[in-house]
């Protein structure tokens, strides 16, 4: 058995033909992730099962990734700390305009759409795989909704992906007592509301987010002048390329 067949020994798409040839594709795709479906493939009719096979119904993204989704929890399970880290990316599509699906991107001119997963790592970058994935696509219509963010629930804001994120580690967090999990992310998820998650489930699982917001702390002072008295714990020096209309920099 394969590493392909043993991490995936658990799917089930409802179809013993399509379960053998989803671990085939993945051993197939892992060994040239750069490359495409066709380069990936061992000829014609490899490249045709293929497209069969992310065209049949029955193949979801959720299928695929549960039972990789239960094998990094095993793997955690060796583990006395792990990082569980989530960011957001783009899927940009906008070179295939006959691709049905697709939603805008930061602009409307950009086709594409959103993947925010959440990674388990160790502090010594060990990648134990995939936990969990938010997958969406933006409506045109809703695109630019001139309702003020204040005014909206959190649950009708693309932010509430950082709050199911934190969840879903706390859920994990229960089946592993024997783990530590800190939730890790982006300043992006500098809001109120995973704090309040924190919060009331007792803080069992640690925070650490890239502050955006100069918070208010217990005592009445401030974070950034809190932490700005804080020795310091750690430096990293590099070099920034230039973007946009940035030069680069030292950092």
């Amino acid at each position: 058995m394969n590493w392909a067949q043993e991490e995936l020994a658990t799917v089930d798409f409802g179809d013993g033909r399509l379960n053998r040839r989803g671990q085939r594709l993945v051993e197939r795709l892992a060994e040239q992730p750069m490359f495409s479906i066709p380069t990936a493939c061992n000829g014609w009719a490899e490249i045709q099962g293929a497209y069969r096979f992310f065209d049949n119904e029955k193949v979801t993204a959720e299928k695929v990734l549960a039972p990789h989704g239960q094998a990094t929890v095993d793997r955690i399970r060796a583990h006395r700390l792990v990082c569980c880290i989530e960011d957001t990316s783009e899927l940009d599509y906008t070179g295939h305009p006959q691709t049905a699906g697709l939603g805008p991107l930061n602009y409307k001119r950009r086709r594409g759409l959103y993947l925010h997963p959440t990674l388990a790592v160790t502090p010594d970058r060990l990648c134990l795989g995939v936990l969990a994935h938010h997958m969406w696509v933006r409506d045109d219509v809703t695109h630019g909704d001139p309702t003020p963010r204040k005014a909206r629930a959190i649950e009708d804001k693309e932010s509430i992906r950082w709050v199911d994120g934190y969840r879903g580690v706390l859920k994990l967090a229960a089946d592993l007592p024997d783990t530590k999990l800190i939730y890790m992310a982006d300043r992006e998820a500098d809001i109120y509301e995973v704090f309040v998650e924190a919060h009331e489930s007792g803080n069992r699982v640690d925070l650490l987010i890239r502050s955006m917001n100069d918070r208010s702390l217990a005592g009445g002072t401030k974070l950034r002048a809190s932490v700005g008295q804080a020795p310091v714990l750690g430096l990293v020096e590099f070099d920034l390329p230039p973007r946009d209309k940035q030069p680069g920099r030292h950092v």
